[in-house]
This record gives structure tokens, C-alpha cells and sequence, in this order.
């Protein structure tokens, strides 16, 4: 392979001291959250939203974990117009070769590399002493840079990591050709001061720390990514690791969308900047929340529902007198847009479609079609139809699209002290199966019966339901996750009935199973990264 010599972000832009530079990784570390699997198509659509959006580097994915992984980021970097496209590589050889041959075709591209650096990781993970992980940084550092002019290099676990220790690595990693430093709090261990204060010091203690880029990667395992990659940007970092809604591992990572509003919104305290086109995030938010299957919470920051919703008396007379009394940042800033349509079974395709552009929608004919009689048979039924309910609709139609399996025909008969039965048709890939089974309970009857018709056995996991607003004629959310074949998936539906959506969501789930099998693999590999 020959050697890319594109400029990397590092190298070209490192004296523009007040510029942090955004590295999105909702397609690799976000994807490794349980049940968050994407396919090919969603991972291009998103990568596609963050280039537009100006992310700076888009970690696309772990090539090494799976043939699927491999072409989601070959055919991302091929596509991209303006962000540094990274792949993921342990500290192995194989692994190092399989990113180079996947961001290749890239504008620019970067090889992520890591290594564990912590006592803890070393003793029982890695095997190896400190000098052997030395010796291993050099190598494999030297190795991604022999392929690739942009390399990044990182330290997992770095927040358990003696100073001096993860010192000597750091040097080892710029001697070896590193451009980026990443100093992970892969646990979430640190706290704001000791992360912030870390790369104060390391940046004083190694030798030709001015020539490189330092990175954060922060976890939320207490709750204090998004504070800790601020105090590590305070201490000298100007890359920032972050995923979209924080999605990721165990708590998720850093939000991107906090991260670039607390910039933005706070300059006076945070003296930075960011390239980040600030009025896509909602959209990315819910097109990122539909494809892994993870609601935004309601009371999340940026891009959460009541982010900007005011119910209060007093709350809602001080916005109408003046917004800035209780919102610091305007709705439009995030890509909200305030709208005087009043939608209901009289609104016709024209003003549907607008109340979807409003929302950040752009939907294929065929889809459009569909959410749009789905939105009129709702408002034959419904009295209000509120823009919760035409969010949870097309996020439903959205998920749904492509479906192998689709629910036909329920009928479900349930009685006090009695028997609970479940009769379900389904079109699986074609064909009509209907299968009647009995369980202990309404919701229990209705998963034997979808069971029994596809033949197969996943293990619920969890399963929910909320309603999508407020009166006895709510929309019904219903969760389902499964899992089979050490392969973990989610699924959700949105439906008038409680009990419809409770088949939707698990045959939502169970389609995800079906979908890129070979995906498998990569919970495994994928498990050990940074």
C-alpha cells in the first residue's frame, strides 16, 4: 500500500491554539453500547450528516471486528467529503494493516491505534510488563505510520496509569511518528481537576509535546464526561472524543452535542471553538436515535424533548415576556424550528411534509407514503395529534423500513383468572405464517406466538412501555431487547394499542437479528477498545 501523504489535522493546524477540533465516534465506540448495532446503510446516512455538520475526524469503525465493519468504513471514507476518516486498530500488527487498507481511499485518512498503559490492565488483560507495552507502542505506532501520515495513538485506561509511566509511552508514541495523543478515562474514574491537571503535566513532561495534538476521550461512568473533557481541553487538549446523544459503552461517552453548546454558549468561561454547524443537531440526534434503537432521554440536554419545553406558570410567562429569562441558547441554534401548524386527520401531504422538515425529516417517497397514512389513520383515532406523536410515528417507520418479518394480523384474548391467548399472522420474507399460542399473561402469549412462528428462541432481555404523551388515548412506546447467539439487539414500536406495539417492538428486535449476522464478531474485538 503506498504511504497517504494528505495533511492531517494535527500536523497542518496545531498553532491555531483556540480551536478544538471535534472527533465524533457514535459509529465505533457509540455502536458497542448493547443493542446499538447499525447497518450499513444507517452508518452511511449518519457519516454522511456528521461530514455536512463540519465534525472534524469521524472514527467510522473497527475494521478488524467483521467483514461488515471493514466495508462500513471503506465505503465511508470513500464517500466523505471533508472529515479525517479513522479506523480503530488494537496494538497488533494484523489489526494496524486492516484500518490502513480501510481508510485508504479517504481525502484524509487516520489510524487509531491503542494500548492498555494501567497496573490493573496490564496484570490481568494484557500479560505483559511495562517494558513490553513500551516496546509494543514503538512498533505499532511505527508500523501505522509507515502506512499512514495521520496517526493516532492511545493510552487505555490513562486515568490509572502511574504519570511516569504513561509519560514514557506518550514520548515513545511521538518518537515513533503519533500526531495525536489521546488520554482516555476509559472507566470514567477521573474527576474534572486531577483530568484536567494530567495533561497539564504531561504536556510539560514530554519531550516535543508542542508538536502534536492531545486528545480527551471521556466516559460517563459517574457522570462527568462531558466536564471532564472540558477540563481536559483547560489542561491543554484540542481534540475532543465524543459520540452523538453520548451514546456508548456502559454510561456512554461525552455528548457531542454538550460539548459544542457548552463552547458556544459559554465563551466567556471557554475561550474555544468548534467547526460544528450547530443547527444540525437535532436532526443528527434523532436520525442517530432511530438507527441504534437508544430514545433520548426527555430531560437531556440539547436535544432532549422538554430541553425547551416550559410547563411552569412562571416559567412559561418569563419565556413569553422574554426567552432569555429561562432559556440560555434559542431552539433555532440546535435546528428546533417553531411552527404555527396544527396538525390532525384534515392536514393534508403538503403541510405533513413541512411539519417533517421542521422536525429535520427527509424521507424516501416510498417511506413518506407510509408514515403519512400511518399519520392519518392515528388522527382518525386520536383527538390531538401532538408533535411527540408524529416524532415516535416516523422514528417507528423509520426503524421499520426493510423489514424481513412484518406483523399481518393480532388477536389477543385475555381473561381475569383464565386463560391468555395470542393468535399472530405474520409475512415472514413473503410468506404467511399464523400461529396461536397460550402464555402466562397477555404480553407472555403474544412473544410464544411470535416465537413460534419464526422458529426461534431470542432471550427478552427487557422489555417497557411508556406512552408518548399524556391522556387515556397516548400513543403506546413499546422496548423490547433480545438476545441469541451472544448477539444483543433493540427494537421499539409506536402504536394506539398497547398490545400491537408490544409485537411490533419484538419483531423490530428480531429483525435486527436477522440483519448482518456476521456483525457477531464484533462485540468481542470490539469489547477491549479504548
Amino acid at each position: 500500500m503506498s504511504k497517504n501523504t494528505t495533511t492531517n489535522v494535527s500536523g497542518a493546524q496545531a498553532a491555531d491554539h483556540d480551536r478544538i477540533y471535534i472527533f465524533d465516534t457514535t459509529l465505533r465506540d457509540g455502536e458497542q453500547a448493547p443493542g446499538a448495532t447499525m447497518t450499513l446503510e444507517e452508518k452511511l446516512q449518519i457519516a454522511e450528516l456528521l461530514d455536512e455538520m463540519g465534525v472534524d475526524i469521524i472514527e467510522a469503525g473497527f475494521p478488524i471486528a467483521s467483514n461488515g465493519d471493514f466495508e462500513a468504513v471503506s465505503e465511508i471514507a470513500k464517500r466523505s467529503k471533508n472529515s479525517v476518516i479513522a479506523g480503530l486498530a488494537r496494538a497488533i500488527p494484523a489489526d494496524i494493516d486492516r484500518a490502513g487498507e480501510a481508510v485508504r481511499h479517504a481525502g484524509r485518512g487516520r489510524i487509531h491505534t491503542f494500548v492498555s498503559t494501567s497496573p490493573i490492565h496490564l496484570a490481568h488483560q494484557m500479560k505483559k510488563s511495562q517494558e513490553e507495552v513500551l516496546e509494543i507502542v514503538t512498533q505499532t505506532v511505527t508500523q501505522a505510520r509507515n502506512l499512514i501520515d495521520d496517526v493516532e495513538w492511545s493510552a487505555m485506561d490513562a486515568t490509572r496509569t502511574p504519570l511516569d509511566y504513561l509519560a514514557r509511552c506518550t514520548e515513545a508514541a511521538i518518537r515513533a511518528g503519533a500526531t495525536t495523543i489521546n488520554i482516555p478515562d476509559t472507566v470514567g474514574y477521573s474527576t474534572p481537576e486531577d483530568y484536567c491537571q494530567l495533561f497539564k503535566d504531561l504536556i510539560e513532561m514530554v519531550p516535543d509535546s508542542d508538536k502534536v495534538i492531545f486528545s480527551t476521550h471521556c466516559h460517563n461512568d459517574l457522570g462527568l464526561a462531558v466536564a471532564n473533557s472540558l477540563a481536559g481541553v483547560r489542561g491543554g487538549a484540542r481534540q475532543v472524543e465524543c459520540t452523538i446523544n453520548g451514546v456508548g459503552e456502559r454510561a456512554g461517552n461525552a455528548a457531542l452535542e454538550e460539548m459544542v453548546m457548552s463552547i458556544r454558549t459559554r465563551s466567556d468561561v471557554l475561550p474555544y471553538r468548534t467547526g460544528i454547524e450547530t443547527t444540525h443537531l437535532t436532526k443528527v440526534s434523532k436520525i442517530v436515535s432511530a438507527a441504534a434503537n437508544f430514545p433520548v432521554q426527555y430531560n437531556k440536554a440539547i436535544v432532549g424533548k422538554n430541553a425547551f419545553a416550559h410547563e411552569s406558570g412562571i416559567h412559561q410567562d418569563g419565556v413569553l415576556k422574554h426567552a432569555e429569562t429561562y432559556e440560555i441558547m434559542t431552539p433555532e441554534s440546535v435546528g428546533l424550528k417553531s411552527t404555527s401548524l396544527v396538525m390532525g386527520k384534515h392536514s393534508g401531504r403538503h403541510a405533513f411534509k413541512e411539519k417533517l422538515k421542521d422536525f429535520g425529516y427527509e424521507l424516501g417517497d416510498n417511506q413518506f407514503q407510509e408514515a403519512f397514512a400511518r399519520f392519518k389513520d392515528l388522527a382518525d383515532r386520536k383527538k390531538n395529534v401532538y408533535d411527540e406523536d408524529i416524532i415516535a410515528l416516523v422514528d417507528d417507520e423509520i426503524g421499520s423500513a426493510g423489514d424481513r418479518i412484518k406483523l399481518v394480523e393480532l388477536e389477543v384474548i385475555s381473561k381475569t383468572g383464565g386463560e391468555h391467548r395470542c393468535y399472530v399472522k405474520l409475512d415472514v420474507e413473503g410468506d404467511e405464517v399464523s400461529v396461536i399460542e397460550e402464555g402466562s399473561g397477555s404480553v407472555d402469549a403474544i412473544f410464544r406466538a411470535i416465537k413460534s412462528a419464526v422458529g426461534a428462541q431470542p432471550r427478552l432481555v427487557l422489555y417497557g412501555v411508556d406512552a408518548v404523551t399524556g391522556g387515556t388515548d397516548a400513543q403506546a412506546n413499546a422496548h423490547v431487547r433480545l438476545e441469541m447467539n451472544d448477539r444483543i439487539v433493540s427494537g421499539r414500536a409506536t402504536e394506539p394499542d398497547t398490545l400491537v406495539a408490544t409485537a411490533r417492538a419484538y419483531l423490530s428486535a428480531y429483525n435486527r437479528l436477522l440483519v448482518d449476522r456476521g456483525a457477531a464478531a464484533q462485540g468481542a474485538l470490539a469489547s477491549q477498545s479504548v
